[in-house]
């Protein structure tokens, strides 16, 4: 379920409320092949199941960035800001990987506006998320992502 706001003024009284769960997306071979093709990085626990299945994590995993890069998608079910002209990442603070995203598995956001303060010409909020594994018992990543808003 996603949250719209327009304008400023209205992301503003968002401060500090939950912003609820993203849908379960699924965290293919096929896409961690796409994202190891995209970096260059072709680490076996990542690309080569039949080995990655002897390995440490019993399966093939995705890349903590490649787990990382799908919070913008997932956040963007959860929060719409309309009546901006400009929407940036502007960085992220005490990111984790808990747990690693075995292929095939599902993942979703559930995050939290924590802050909205104001900068020249707009706002910066930041959102503190965790990226859950469906079934699991510690989530993939735990982070806080910082984004600027501008009129």
């Amino acid at each position: 379920m996603s949250v719209t706001v327009n304008g400023l003024d209205e992301l503003k009284k968002l401060a500090g409320s939950d912003l609820g769960t993203s849908e379960w997306i699924e965290v293919t071979q096929d896409r961690i092949g796409t994202f190891a093709d995209a970096t260059g990085d072709h680490q076996w626990i990542h690309v080569d199941p039949e080995r990655a299945a002897e390995g440490p994590f019993g399966a093939p995993i995705a890349h903590g960035y490649l787990t990382l890069s799908l919070f913008i998608p997932l956040f963007t079910e959860l929060l719409d800001v309309q009546g901006v002209t400009t929407k940036v990442n502007y960085g992220l603070d005490k990111v984790r990987f808990p747990s690693p995203v075995k292929a095939g598995s599902r993942i979703r956001l559930a995050a939290r506006l924590a802050e909205v303060e104001e900068v020249p010409g707009g706002v910066q909020i930041a959102v503190d998320g965790t990226i859950e594994i469906e079934g699991g018992t510690k989530p993939a990543a735990v982070l806080r992502s910082l984004s600027r808003f501008y009129a």
